[in-house]
């Protein structure tokens, strides 16, 4: 979402916005059964119905009770939607979907009333924050829906259509691109990013609290890959007894394998039709094992963004890779609003399928199809200010949450950017994760 000229445009774009966050959104539950809707495939995440509920609640909130001065609507549903109302465990009691719609859609019409004569200008920061907010949310849902599918617990309606719950990818054949192995040694290619100073974060009125302020970073030369690490890369480390072998593991990462021994991504797929896919569903320390496999290191946050971001033809910072031109379903793997009732359950596509949508230095597949672990803590920028409130970032600035940068399949294009920045404990691999390696 870019600036407008006037008060009344930045009204209709940030309307616009709602209504197709919204159709998404709805979209992800389409003949949802009641079991989905209410039950907790993970102990750490909360059912897919109570994020919806928590949608309603946090847009009433800040805009209807803090912004307008109007009472809750449904103070009902205070303490179970508020984010530190109830422990996860007990968000299974939910109202049915047809009730929490009837939420959703009574709190949005009291909102868009109040965007007519609401003054947009010091409030056009806070509109754009719960575009994304719901954008967020809706790819946990996502990602939770697919923990569903691999427990065996998603009704009948949303089909079997694979291991990733999407069609086939029929792009490529099998028999030509995977009966000579030289051809995916195309995806080790490492780019030489020079030495220099390039512009990291944003100012930009979408830009949340962590994103800001911008300011500049030099780095030395260094190599990052130009693509994602793929699937059929990194079946030679599963084959090579890489799980088993301490060698490639940092003590952390060994001692979190061993904790909860696993042999292989939360979402892999054995097929050698996703070997051009991106590796995804592994945690922080299974792609700092890969990494340390291969000769290689993670990239820094900072890296990775002047790689994706930055042109040094103009010296200046792209919003995403291939400019400013705002994410299409041409330039990556995401959600697109132009289909709002096409649900994308868990589909990756091979990581040279976007040639229009590389860097300026030549990098693939930056934005979209999988997040990608980079070896910063998340923590502020210098000059850090939370907004709208201390809890969304820097509650998190503990030296326990490793920066994802470039955003999934399932991730709207309102929080799509090269700035942006996803944290998560190193230990989790349930997000639609992956990663791409660098050298010095």
């Amino acid at each position: 979402m870019k600036s407008k000229l006037t008060k009344s445009s930045v009204k209709e774009a940030v309307s616009q916005a709602f209504d197709e966050c919204r159709l998404t959104t709805f979209a992800l539950f389409h003949d949802m059964d009641e079991a989905t809707f209410c039950s907790q495939p993970h102990p750490d995440f909360s059912p897919v119905g109570w994020h919806l509920g928590h949608i309603a609640y946090i847009e009433s909130l800040w805009l209807l009770e803090r912004c307008a001065g109007s009472p809750c609507l449904f103070p009902q549903y205070r303490k179970l939607f508020a984010a530190d109302g109830l422990p996860k465990s007990e968000r299974v009691h939910l109202p049915n979907l047809k009730e929490i719609r009837y939420y959703l859609d009574t709190v949005r019409e009291k909102v868009l009333e109040y965007l007519e004569v609401a003054d947009i200008e010091p409030q056009e920061r806070l509109w754009r924050f719960l575009i994304q907010h719901e954008s967020q949310h809706c790819e946990i849902i996502s990602f939770v829906l697919e923990l569903h599918k691999r427990n065996g617990e998603l009704g009948a309606s949303f089909g079997d259509k694979g291991r990733w719950g999407m069609e086939r990818e029929t792009s490529y054949s099998s028999v030509s691109l995977f009966s000579k192995s030289s051809q995916l040694s195309t995806f080790t290619e490492m780019i030489q990013i020079p030495s220099g100073e390039f512009e990291q974060g944003s100012d930009s009125s979408d830009a949340l609290d962590n994103e800001r302020p911008a300011h500049k970073v030099y780095l030395d030369t260094y190599m990052i890959d130009r693509y994602p690490v793929t699937c059929g890369q990194y079946r030679s480390f599963m084959e090579a007894g890489g799980y088993q072998n301490s060698l490639w593991w940092s003590e952390s990462g060994w001692q979190w394998l061993q904790n909860a021994p696993v042999t292989q991504p939360l979402y892999w797929c054995s097929e050698r039709s996703y070997d051009r896919h991106p590796v995804c569903g592994v945690s922080w320390y299974e792609a700092e094992a890969y990494s340390r496999f291969v000769g290689k290191r993670l990239p820094t946050e900072a890296e990775w963004e002047k790689a994706v971001s930055w042109d040094v033809q103009t010296n200046s910072h792209r919003t995403y890779p291939w400019g400013d031109e705002e994410p299409i379903t041409q330039r990556c793997n995401c959600v697109g609003v132009a289909h709002p009732r096409h649900r994308p359950i868990g589909k990756t596509t091979a990581v040279d399928a976007y040639p229009t949508g590389k860097s300026a230095y030549g990098l693939y597949d930056a934005l979209g199809n999988v997040w990608e672990w980079t070896a910063s803590w998340f923590d502020g920028y210098n000059g850090f200010e939370s907004y709208p409130y201390m809890g969304y970032s820097q509650v998190y600035f503990d030296q326990q949450h490793r920066v994802l940068k470039g955003g999934s399949w399932a991730t709207r294009p309102w929080v799509l950017r090269s700035s942006f920045r996803n944290w998560y404990h190193p230990g989790v691999r349930q997000i639609f994760a992956g990663f791409r390696c660098a050298a010095d």
